[in-house]
């Protein structure tokens, strides 16, 4: 379980009961502000627990997913167009407007730690969306991993998401072309 700084204050009393904690080896500065039970706990889990209002976007969730074995060399991260600049260098950070940030999260357990990311029928239009900043074989490999679980996928949610979403005309044409 990873806890702040604040939770352990209130747990254990006292700075000096929280470091005696640690140096018994029954808690772990996994790093600044973050502790937790376990010595070992995924990055992924980690950054999901820092950020907690973000959510996991991009080439980060298509591998999550198994659309792609690209492994990228940063976590992409979607927030609120309104939010605060994330200084984390493994962090790559995409702003989405208040009205389509929410749409299509859900949670996931990653090695039974929590994490927020899109459903694949949201990740498909953000797939679409940004399109013209991934490289052309990304691009071709995911429509193609796409067009493979098309029956497993809520044709209405991607409609309907198709339509919340900003370039909706672009998007559904896209759609029509290159995934049904």
């Amino acid at each position: 379980m990873l806890r702040t700084k604040a939770d352990c204050l209130s747990e254990y009393a006292s700075e000096y009961k929280v470091k005696k904690t640690i140096k018994d080896g029954n808690l772990f500065l996994i790093e600044k502000g973050v502790y937790s039970d376990s010595s070992s706990v995924p990055e992924l889990a980690v950054i999901s627990f820092k950020y907690p209002n973000a959510i996991l976007t991009m080439l980060s969730a298509f591998s999550f997913y198994g659309l792609t074995d690209t492994i990228a060399d940063f976590y992409d991260l979607a927030t609120d167009r309104n939010a605060t600049k994330i200084k984390d260098s493994r962090i790559k950070q995409h702003f989405q407007p208040t009205s389509f940030f929410e749409t299509g999260v859900c949670t996931k357990l990653y090695q039974s730690y929590p994490i927020r990311i899109y459903n694949q029928e949201r990740l498909l239009i953000e797939l679409l969306r940004n399109k013209n900043s991934l490289s052309f074989d990304l691009y071709k490999e995911l429509i193609q991993s796409y067009r493979k679980i098309i029956n497993k996928l809520n044709i209405q949610l991607i409609h309907d998401y198709a339509l919340l979403s900003p370039k909706s005309n672009m998007i559904m044409r896209t759609l029509q072309l290159e995934v049904f």
